[in-house]
């Protein structure tokens, strides 16, 4: 195909252009750089630690344990990961669960106090999670297996509140909802949780 100089001239344009904006981009990145570098707490102030205990009383008994670490990658948005330790009892017998989970948590409102001028500072969140729990085969009356475990995936998302209670901590009550039904139901609906962050 023959490239007329015309096409070529449009071409040289636009190479030439693209050439101006790279130089443009690399000359501000130094600036936008330093402005990022004030803007963005360090990372050992955007860590934070604490954990979660679910409490699950009646027909079916579930105590659940969950310590985590995270990490706020934006101002309102947070990630989270964790081991997991429950008991669990129902009519059938007790077991224990254990695995981790992680989970996702957006900031809607930061101060409800701000909406609605009550006194009440309590922010308000969305909390996104995936839980993988480790399960014994016998109470659950799983067919022979290689293995006395086995393992289970569970998505939930839900929403919550959260407390301040000093410059960094607070405390959490999270409402979640599996969004699949697991073959091991394990999980009320919904699902509380509180949890503490400092």
């Amino acid at each position: 195909m023959k490239i007329t100089d015309r096409e070529y001239g449009h071409g040289k344009h636009g190479i030439i252009k693209f050439i101006v904006l790279i130089f443009t981009l690399l000359a501000t990145l130094p600036l936008s750089a330093q402005q990022e570098r004030r803007d963005i707490p360090a990372l050992r102030d955007r860590l934070f630690y604490g954990g979660s205990m679910g409490l699950q009383f009646g027909g079916i008994t579930d105590i659940q344990l969950s310590p985590v670490i995270g990490l706020w990658v934006l101002p309102r948005l947070s990630i989270a990961v964790g081991p997991d330790y429950r008991f669990y009892k129902d009519n059938y017998g007790r077991t224990v669960i254990y695995g981790g989970s992680a989970y996702t948590q957006i900031v809607v409102i930061q101060d409800l106090n701000n909406l609605i001028p009550m006194g009440m500072h309590y922010g308000i969140f969305l909390q996104a999670e995936d839980e993988l729990l480790s399960l014994e085969s016998l109470y659950w009356k799983m067919p022979p297996v290689s293995s006395e475990r086995f393992f289970i995936n569970t998505p939930l998302a839900g929403a919550g509140l959260s407390q301040p209670i000093g410059k960094r901590a607070s405390l959490n009550l999270a409402v979640l909802w599996t969004l699949e039904t697991p073959e091991y139901d394990i999980y009320s609906n919904p699902e509380i949780r509180i949890s503490f962050t400092f």
